[in-house]
């Protein structure tokens, strides 16, 4: 069953009796509608009998606010849940791009879910995350800069983030992929589990299958990325 919460910026499914909550942030402009630009991702996962709960965003320099925002979002929608099957549900947090960062520089630190999933982490500047902004910046002689900025969200990352439990997924065909630096602050954290492993694809293998269906329909599919979205969803299974 497919409900909306119009009150809140998360796009929730919900089965009639989910086995766990998926808490999944995209990537910048990707996560404006993630219904549409993920929807094979999220049909593989509610086959596999989770509540997926899919946050919706604009994006914007203050990455913290948008994170800060979305735990705030996830926590109402996870308590409305709770209600509806009378029951509390353990918590898988997913990311795609832009939405690992924002998960991993939540308020909680990682403290309320079970495991992290990051699929082609992106923690990119300002500059290089908008193509005109450099060009724009110097002609108007202005300096702006995500915040927090890569140096700070790594530095948030080792001195915050407590969850133990995360797989990092790479893409071989990824030039905006930054997981390797990720991997190597995690790894800093006494009794770290945190894994790291490469697949076939490029950084939008996990959005470009739903847009190129909704877009072209079934014949235009792509087996690879079928596949690859199908193992992704087992992995988050499996991954413990």
């Amino acid at each position: 069953m497919y409900l909306t919460k119009f009150q809140y910026n998360t796009n929730c499914y919900w089965p009639s009796n989910p086995k766990r909550i998926i808490e999944f942030i995209g990537g910048s402009y990707l996560a404006t509608r993630p219904d549409f630009a993920y929807k094979r991702f999220i049909e593989n996962l509610l086959k596999k009998n989770y509540a997926v709960h899919a946050y919706r965003y604009i994006p914007q320099f203050d990455h913290q606010e948008i994170s800060s925002n979305a735990w705030k979002d996830f926590k109402k929608c996870k308590n409305v849940l709770f209600k509806r099957v009378s029951k509390e549900l353990k918590t898988v947090r997913v990311g795609h791009s832009l939405g690992c960062k924002l998960h991993l520089i939540s308020p909680d630190g990682g403290r309320n879910c079970e495991k992290f999933i990051s699929i082609s982490f992106n923690n990119f500047s300002a500059n290089k995350s908008i193509p005109l902004l450099k060009k724009i910046s110097k002609k108007l002689d202005f300096r702006s800069e995500f915040s927090p900025s890569p140096a700070r969200t790594l530095k948030i990352i080792n001195d915050t983030y407590i969850q133990n439990k995360n797989l990092l997924i790479k893409f071989d065909d990824d030039k905006l992929d930054q997981t390797e630096s990720l991997l190597s602050v995690l790894k800093l954290r006494e009794n770290d589990n945190s894994k790291g492993l490469l697949m076939k694809g490029s950084h939008t293998l996990i959005a470009s299958a739903g847009l190129r269906e909704d877009f072209l329909g079934e014949w235009a599919d792509d087996d690879l990325k079928r596949k690859t979205i199908e193992k992704i969803s087992h992995l988050i299974d499996d991954f413990s």
